[in-house]
């Protein structure tokens, strides 16, 4: 991993909040793991978007049979 030293202004109220919320402590942790959760989340979006070439009742009914899904009674 290579490493880059810089300053930054950074609110300290949001900081002190990533910190509690990300379990980290200090600065560089808290920003490097709001960083690799930004990243991670995007890369999940951009799955969402992915067509899978199946229609929503084929996952549905992939579903159902793993018996992670029931159907609503209608």
């Amino acid at each position: 991993m290579t490493k880059k030293h810089t300053s930054l202004y950074i609110d300290e109220q949001l900081l002190a909040e990533a910190e509690r919320l990300l379990s980290t402590s200090g600065p560089t942790e808290t920003v490097n793991r709001a960083l690799t959760v930004a990243v991670e989340l995007e890369l999940r979006r951009g799955l969402l978007s992915t067509p899978f070439g199946i229609t929503e009742e084929e996952l549905q009914d992939m579903r159902h049979q793993r018996g992670a899904y029931e159907r609503p009674v209608v």
